[in-house]
């Protein structure tokens, strides 16, 4: 397992943004999509000024690295990347802010119990509302990152990439194997690609938030089976712990677990290797993007990208294709000495021409959650939308208090495999601290 996220103890990288871009080239600004404000073209209005942004490990794609070089070159603004380990990175950020030291930009997940608990954006975030890219950006996105009327953050992300069951479609071929419709049907598929000597999955539980997703991404299910769950549950009206649903699925994921479906290492494993392992043969499925492929196909020739099919978590006899339109967002700190650098920043960002640079050349995204982009959508990844038309958007995305405990869930889960937590626990688990951060917001529903 990695460092907690209480150490305080914090290995920095600092990303220079220096070097080559990739083989497309990033996108030139035309004089007709230039302003003063915007780019400051000029040689005469360049500033010398260098932006401190703060991310954690796998928010800062290499494509946004490569328009902040463009960036630097026409406006002389320079941006610091500063990307910490995962595991702890809310931790750092958290005391960067409580100490009123926190950078020029920081990184941080959208959702409203999210943004205003672990971040208390009407302090510590800028008012981005006035923004021209506000116009483009998805209602949803905007939502997720908005309170009492004011947006918070820039969310750049391919939203609609859920994270899915990625199967090796040949060993399912050779076992005479199908898409499971159901939590049993996949069960058994497994056992059979168990005992054909293959790991049914790979899971990397050492990151400390994977394993959370096959609980919290069927959430839509949850609503469905139990009619308003999502709103009893932001009401406190209902708790976790009383819904049998999410108990079965639970207590699913713990016999995933206990039966070696995530093989002898999976406690240590990584998801940096998640396309390694699938390209070895050693492994059946893997729960990732929909990019993931692409990667595969990359670490050995030997498979194409379309040997690799999609299905949903079928865990609770889940069908729906859950999605979730929140993401990494950039925020800027409201001391900052250079707030008006920052949000040229980010509006640069969000110029039409280079939210299509990144979709173009950023092999893990197949689109952006703004209007007006050409999506790079797989025939895979259109079969996949095509065979799951019930659409729904996962509990950590709609629910509140839920997406800030997220690195406590996963202790929760690991817990319950190693045998110390039963089912039932780590529900209570998550109703407890729901309530205790709901104590905090001073929320009228746990008021009554």
């Amino acid at each position: 397992m990695r460092k907690p996220l209480w150490m305080l103890a914090v290995s920095v990288i600092t990303v220079a943004l220096v070097g080559g871009c990739s083989s497309s080239s990033v996108p030139t600004t035309g004089s007709s999509a230039s302003t003063p404000a915007a780019t400051g073209s000029a040689e005469s209005s360049k500033k010398d000024v260098t932006l401190t942004y703060i991310a954690s490990q796998g928010w800062i794609k290499d494509t946004e690295m490569q328009l902040a070089k463009k960036f630097e070159s026409e406006t002389g603004i320079r941006i610091d990347y500063q990307i910490i380990p995962a595991d702890q990175y809310f931790n750092v950020l958290k005391t960067k802010l409580n100490a009123k030291e926190g950078p020029d930009l920081f990184g941080g997940q959208s959702g409203k119990s999210e943004i205003s608990l672990n971040y208390n954006v009407e302090k510590n975030a800028v008012d981005l509302s006035d923004q021209e890219w506000v116009k483009r950006e998805d209602k949803l996105s905007l939502e997720q990152l908005s309170l009492n009327g004011k947006v918070y953050a820039l969310t750049i992300w391919d939203t609609g990439n859920s994270f899915v069951v990625v199967y090796n479609k040949k060993i399912f071929e050779k076992l005479g194997l199908h898409i499971p419709k159901t939590y049993e049907e996949f069960k058994q598929a497994s056992l059979k690609i168990k005992q054909a000597g293959i790991t049914p999955l790979y899971e990397p539980i050492a990151d400390g938030w994977h394993h959370v997703l096959w609980f919290a991404e069927p959430g839509p299910r949850y609503d469905e089976v139990t009619p308003n769950l999502y709103n009893d549950l932001n009401a406190n009206k209902k708790k976790f712990v009383d819904d049998p649903t999410m108990k079965a699925s639970l207590t699913q994921l713990k016999e995933m677990y206990d039966l070696g479906f995530f093989g002898d290492n999976a406690f240590s494993d990584t998801g940096a290797d998640t396309a390694n392992k699938l390209a070895s043969g050693k492994y059946a499925m893997a729960l990732s993007t929909q990019s993931t492929p692409n990667d595969v196909a990359k670490v050995n020739p030997e498979w194409k990208a379309e040997d690799f099919g999609f299905f949903p978590i079928p865990l609770a006899d889940n069908q729906f294709y859950y999605i979730n339109p929140g993401g990494p967002s950039k925020f800027v700190y409201s001391g900052s000495k250079h707030i008006e650098e920052a949000k040229q920043y980010l509006a640069f960002l969000a110029k039409p021409e280079n939210l299509q640079y990144m979709v173009d050349n950023d092999k893990t995204v197949s689109n952006l959650n703004f209007s007006g982009l050409k999506d790079k959508y797989t025939e895979e990844q259109k079969k996949l939308f095509a065979a799951y038309p019930k659409r729904g958007t996962d509990i950590q995305d709609y629910v509140n208090y839920v997406n800030p405990q997220w690195m406590d869930m996963g202790k929760d889960i690991v817990a319950m495999f190693s045998q110390s937590m039963e089912p039932a626990d780590v529900l209570k688990s998550i109703d407890k601290r729901r309530s205790d951060m709901a104590g905090v917001a001073k929320d009228p529903a746990w008021a009554k």
